[in-house]
């Protein structure tokens, strides 16, 4: 409400072409899901229909990701990440929901925890919010399964220092139902080590069916 008071006193400008009125107009949106390719979302090596090919080792099953961090998709989660700019929430979760298969009722959403101090920093949780828009729109539960041990920030550290830090961040503290999909969802995928563990403590929890949504991927400077 407060977010909607302030874009009506100062409208929002969309982070692709500068139009006021929204941060995202349908133009730009459709842009940026245009520019959907298939490579894997570890390596980038091409694949045939999934962001994830048959190469790479890792915790979960099946991949979907919106974008590169670069452009107007940059900006979008610049915004909502640091601006506190409340009502990205729904612009990234329509794109996140336009690159999505149908999934059976079944699916339950898991949203990476976000550190404590950031989300005083924003004001809210802003995987949270993306999650349940997701399984509101999908007509899916979201459950916050995974726990974060730690409050190690990833951002600006190295490869090794994330792989690190991320190894040790979560655990899963109830037994889960091996029949039941569980897909995570995060904002940004760097190295993948965030995912990685992620998806680790809910295989080491029980789930057997362990897939991943992210909104942009970045290269690690």
């Amino acid at each position: 409400m407060i977010d909607d008071a302030i874009g009506f006193i100062a409208p929002h400008h969309c982070c692709g072409c500068g139009v006021i009125g929204t941060l995202l107009c349908d133009d730009c949106k459709y842009n940026i899901i245009d520019e959907l390719n298939s490579v894997c979302i570890v390596c980038k090596r091409p694949t045939l229909s999934k962001c994830l090919c048959n190469s790479c080792n890792v915790p979960y099953d099946r991949a979907w990701v919106v974008g590169e961090r670069n452009g107007a998709l940059q900006r979008l989660i610049g915004l909502y990440k640091f601006e506190r700019t409340r009502s990205g929430y729904k612009i990234l979760g329509d794109l996140l929901h336009c690159v999505l298969p149908k999934f059976s009722p079944d699916v339950v959403i898991v949203p990476v925890p976000t550190v404590p101090s950031h989300i005083r920093e924003r004001g809210y949780d802003h995987i949270m919010l993306i999650s349940r828009y997701i399984a509101r729109t999908r007509g899916l539960s979201c459950k916050a399964l995974i726990i974060r041990k730690t409050n190690t920030k990833q951002r600006q550290a190295s490869s090794s220092d994330r792989e690190r830090q991320a190894k040790r961040a979560f655990t899963v503290n109830k037994k889960l139902d091996p029949n039941i999909p569980y897909l995570i969802i995060d904002d940004v995928f760097t190295t993948g080590a965030t995912i990685k563990y992620a998806a680790k403590a809910l295989k080491d929890a029980g789930a057997k069916n362990i897939w991943v949504a992210v909104i942009a991927r970045q290269t690690l400077d």
